[in-house]
């Protein structure tokens, strides 16, 4: 007797917050179809149904994350009115967004690692750049805009990697003095 088809339209939304969950379980390295198909308690079969191969639910997962995070970005400098405000927005966003929960911290480094190797996946971290800085330049120049990016990027990094992160403090220092005042609006 055969078993019914199980009408499940959300599987493969599923699948890719999987594979999320498993990479920052066990890396790239460690995420199989397998591990994707077990976290999502579907057979192994649907990630052949839904995905041609673990390049391409690794770059839509990834490109999730990136997503979800720049979304994040965007809002929060597009709340910002001033360049002070703008100055704050990037502070939150490091001290508050990007290096909490853990889990969006280890997904990036892993972003990061596996880009290094696999150009669809360097695709996905390059358009995340860009809308990072077109985020930025609501507020800064283009150089300012791809200097703070590539700050934002190193701060994140080195908390991660680091056994004696920045404090909030020190951050807030880095991006202040980066930052500091527009000279052609003083006085």
């Amino acid at each position: 007797m055969k078993r019914p088809r199980r009408h499940d339209p959300h599987r493969r939304d599923r699948l890719i917050d999987a594979t999320l969950t498993v990479i920052a379980q066990h890396g790239v390295a460690g995420t199989t179809h397998r591990e994707i198909a077990r976290e999502a308690d579907v057979p192994l079969g649907s990630m052949t149904y839904h995905f041609t191969n673990l390049d391409e639910i690794l770059t839509e997962a990834f490109t999730r994350h990136a997503n979800s995070i720049a979304e994040v970005f965007d809002a929060r400098l597009a709340a910002a009115h001033t360049r002070a405000e703008a100055v704050e927005a990037v502070i939150t966003l490091v001290t508050d967004d990007l290096l909490s929960p853990a889990t969006d911290l280890v997904l990036t480094v892993e972003l990061y690692v596996a880009a290094a190797r696999n150009p669809a996946l360097r695709a996905v971290t390059q358009a995340w750049m860009q809308r990072s800085r077109d985020a930025l330049q609501q507020h800064f120049d283009p150089t300012t805009a791809r200097e703070v990016d590539a700050l934002i990027e190193g701060l994140t990094l080195h908390s991660a990697l680091s056994t004696a992160p920045m404090t909030p403090a020190q951050i807030r220092h880095a991006i202040e003095r980066h930052l500091r005042p527009d000279p052609e609006s003083a006085p």
